[in-house]
């Protein structure tokens, strides 16, 4: 697949954000549609990551971030699937397709996968399916005999179903985020059995998701920076805004420095994706929970209470950011440095 032109997305700069309503069934609408509407403008052709111009890539998606965490969850499945299509040698995104990347592996049954050569049958259940009646196709990592592999299904088979209820949150509801069924459905491997989270490009996709994570960061900063233009700022709140602005200031920085180091060894000749990974997403859900901090306290609960925008923002945000996981993330980056002798 040839790498897509530049993206025509805004990245814009500062804090300014324009989130979408809060009610969630009208979030869910408007997210469906934003999401559509970028797809078929060809707003979402971003710079494949490690092709040269991986900082766009992640400008792009801390904008979308920015303007509607929801939005931007939908966009970087898309903008992955493209990427993982193209590392793995998939079958082409067709104009107008709207994908998705399910892989999250929670205890459970789980998706199981039957077949050979180039017949397979999905048959289970798959949890946290972003985009669930959004996507019209979706790469699905499901259990082989042989093992974990990656499989590329079309989500408007019969046999596919989206499990309303099943995403019982606030905080992301516009994602439409729920647990979907397939029942012997018709799937086309990609890659070999582990090929997904072998890849390079496993790394530098998790290195975008932080970028929209910023983003929220960013949005959530915006109504503290309205509250200042407003009425002014005590010397707390205003300490709180600098504080916020340092740690945003940072977090830009070290993905700005990931997305050339990511550029410099796209094929991870030197086996430094993992590590930078694991830093810049434990970096960004830092800074990202720091920000939450700091703007509640400088504001109260006025915002949360009264600017339906700012309390889905925050909402959003905080649910986003359990991508991250935690400590067990941190063990792994320690127990990747002290194996290899690396410091940090």
């Amino acid at each position: 697949m040839e790498p897509p032109p530049a993206s025509p997305v805004d990245v814009g700069t500062g804090y300014d954000t324009a989130p979408g309503p809060a009610d969630p069934q009208d979030a869910s609408r408007a997210t469906a549609e934003r999401f559509a509407a970028l797809v078929d403008a060809g707003s979402l052709r971003l710079p494949l990551p490690g092709a040269g111009r991986t900082r766009e890539r992640f400008h792009a998606l801390c904008r979308l971030g920015r303007h509607d965490l929801c939005v931007a969850r939908l966009a970087e499945g898309h903008v992955d699937a493209v990427a993982i299509l193209a590392e793995l040698g998939g079958p082409k995104v067709k104009p107008g397709e709207r994908w998705g990347v399910w892989a999250a592996h929670p205890p459970g049954p789980g998706l199981k996968a039957v077949g050979r050569s180039a017949d397979w049958r999905l048959t289970g259940v798959k949890p946290y399916c972003s985009g669930a009646r959004i996507c019209t196709h979706a790469l699905v990592t499901a259990d082989t005999a042989q093992g974990r592999r990656l499989f590329a299904v079309p989500v408007g088979d019969r046999g596919v179903l989206a499990m309303p209820g099943t995403w019982q949150a606030v905080g992301m509801a516009g994602s439409d985020s729920l647990d979907v069924t397939f029942h012997d459905v018709p799937a086309e491997p990609v890659g070999d059995v582990g090929g997904y989270v072998r890849r390079p490009g496993f790394q530098h996709g998790g290195v975008g998701v932080a970028a929209c994570w910023l983003g929220g960061a960013q949005a959530v900063t915006a109504t503290l920076v309205t509250e200042s233009g407003r009425r002014g700022l005590d010397e707390h709140a205003a300490a709180h805004l600098g504080r916020a602005d340092v740690l945003l200031h940072t977090a830009e920085v070290l993905l700005g420095h990931a997305a050339d180091e990511i550029d410099g060894d796209p094929d991870d000749r030197h086996g430094g994706a993992r590590v930078r990974s694991l830093r810049v997403r434990g970096l960004v859900e830092l800074v990202c929970t720091e920000v939450l901090q700091h703007v509640g306290r400088a504001t109260g609960a006025g915002p949360l209470c009264r600017d339906a925008a700012h309390a889905r923002a925050v909402a959003d945000l905080t649910v986003y950011l359990r991508q991250h996981h935690a400590e067990r993330d941190y063990a792994v980056l320690g127990n990747l440095l002290a194996g290899d002798g690396r410091t940090p």
